[in-house]
């Protein structure tokens, strides 16, 4: 279960709280975990499985790359203007 279940508002005539995401991300439909007392063998993945994976983890790296790209230029040093470090100017 997804924390964005829980803000999912999706009925006939309106509209949801969180749009459904770009691809590559996992869906509700997606999610077949729900194991039953007569499955007793391996789950094996298909190859949409894994090319989803795939596509989930290709996101998550870019996403990750853009973080560090923004945290970056946020804690940056200050360049020094005019010649004056500050401080008390000795």
């Amino acid at each position: 279960m997804f924390l964005s279940e829980f803000f999912i508002t999706e009925s006939p005539g309106t509209s949801s709280i969180i749009q459904a995401g770009p691809d590559g991300y996992s869906t509700e439909k997606d999610d077949q975990s729900i194991l039953k007392l007569s499955d007793l063998r391996k789950t094996r993945l298909t190859l949409g499985q894994l090319n989803k994976l795939r596509q989930m983890n290709d996101i998550k790296s870019i996403e990750h790359d853009q973080k560090l790209k923004k945290l970056g230029a946020q804690y940056k040093p200050a360049a020094a203007e005019g010649g004056d470090a500050g401080g008390i100017g000795m």
